[in-house]
C-alpha cells in the first residue's frame, strides 16, 4: 500500500472517530443538521458528522435549585423574607434548547417573581400557617408558564420565612393573648359544666334527703385520711334553721305600766 492510500485511509478514520458519541441514559442529544433541527437521539452510541451536524446535551434528571432569598411585602403591609426551593426536569430536550436561550436561568428568574407576585397577594398569617397552599400555587403558576419551554415543575418547597424582630415580638405578645384568651374561655365553660352537674345533684339531694345525709358521711370519711391537725365537721345548714329563724323573729313591744289614779280632793 502506497502512501497514497495510506493517507485517505487515516482521514477516515480520524472522521469516523470524532464522529461518535455516547449519550449516558440520563441524557437525550438534540441534533441540528446545518443548523436545523433534525432529531433527538439517545441514549447509546450515535454518530455526529463533524462540521455538518452539531449535537447538545441535554440532562432529563429532575434539577434542584435553591431560589435566593426574596424580599416580599404581604397583603397587611409587613415585609417578609422568604426564600424556597424548586424541582424541575427537562420533558422536552428539542423546546428546552430551541424555544429558550438558557432554560436553567430562565426559570430561575421566574421562580423568583413568582415568589414575590404569588406571596404578595396574602397576609402574614397564611404565610406562616398555609405554606402547603402556597406550594401548590406556586407550582401551578410555574408549571404554566414553563411548559412552553419543556419543563416540568414538579415541587416547591417554602424553606423559611424571616421576620423582623419586632415583628417577631409582635407575634409572641399576640399568641400569648391568644393563649391566655382560651384558658379563659376554657375555664368559663368548666364552670359552665360544674354548675349545671351541682344544679343536677342539688335537685337530687332535695328529692331524697338521706342522700345529704350520705354526703356528708362520705366527706368526714375522706377529711378523717388527710394528715391534719385540724379537722373541721361540716353541719347542715338545716341544724341552724330554728336559730336563725328565732333570731329574725320581730321582737315584741312592752306593755306600758299602769298609773295611778288620781284621788279626789276633800270637801
Amino acid at each position: 500500500m502506497n502512501m497514497y492510500m495510506i493517507i485517505p485511509v487515516l482521514l477516515l478514520l480520524a472522521l469516523a472517530f470524532s464522529s461518535i458519541r455516547i449519550v449516558p441514559e440520563y441524557q437525550r442529544g438534540v441534533v441540528f443538521f446545518l443548523g436545523r433541527f433534525q432529531s433527538i437521539k439517545g441514549p447509546g452510541l450515535i454518530f455526529v458528522i463533524p462540521a455538518i451536524q452539531q449535537m447538545v446535551r441535554v440532562d432529563l434528571r429532575i434539577i434542584t435549585m435553591d431560589v435566593p432569598s426574596q424580599d416580599v411585602i404581604s397583603r397587611d403591609n409587613v415585609t417578609v423574607k422568604v426564600n424556597a426551593v424548586l424541582y424541575f426536569r427537562v420533558v422536552d430536550a428539542e423546546k428546552a434548547i430551541i424555544q429558550v436561550e438558557n432554560y436553567y436561568m430562565a426559570t430561575s428568574q421566574l421562580a423568583q417573581t413568582t415568589l414575590r407576585s404569588v406571596l404578595g397577594k396574602h397576609e402574614l398569617d397564611e404565610m406562616l400557617a398555609e405554606r402547603d397552599r402556597l406550594n401548590v400555587d406556586i407550582q401551578a403558576i410555574l408549571d404554566e408558564q414553563t411548559a412552553s419551554w419543556g419543563i416540568k415543575v414538579t415541587n416547591v418547597e417554602l424553606k423559611q420565612v424571616e421576620l423582623d424582630e419586632s415583628m417577631v415580638r409582635a407575634i409572641s405578645r399576640q399568641a400569648e393573648a391568644e393563649r391566655e384568651r382560651r384558658a379563659k374561655v376554657i375555664n368559663a365553660e368548666g364552670e359552665l359544666q360544674a354548675s349545671k352537674t351541682l344544679l343536677q345533684a342539688a335537685s337530687v339531694i332535695a328529692q331524697n334527703p338521706q342522700a345529704l345525709q350520705l354526703r356528708y358521711l362520705q366527706t368526714v370519711s375522706d377529711m378523717s385520711t388527710r394528715n391534719s391537725s385540724t379537722i373541721l365537721f361540716p353541719l347542715p345548714m338545716d341544724m341552724f334553721r330554728p336559730f336563725m329563724q328565732s333570731a329574725a323573729a320581730p321582737t315584741p313591744a312592752p306593755t306600758p305600766a299602769a298609773t295611778p289614779t288620781d284621788k279626789p280632793d276633800a270637801g
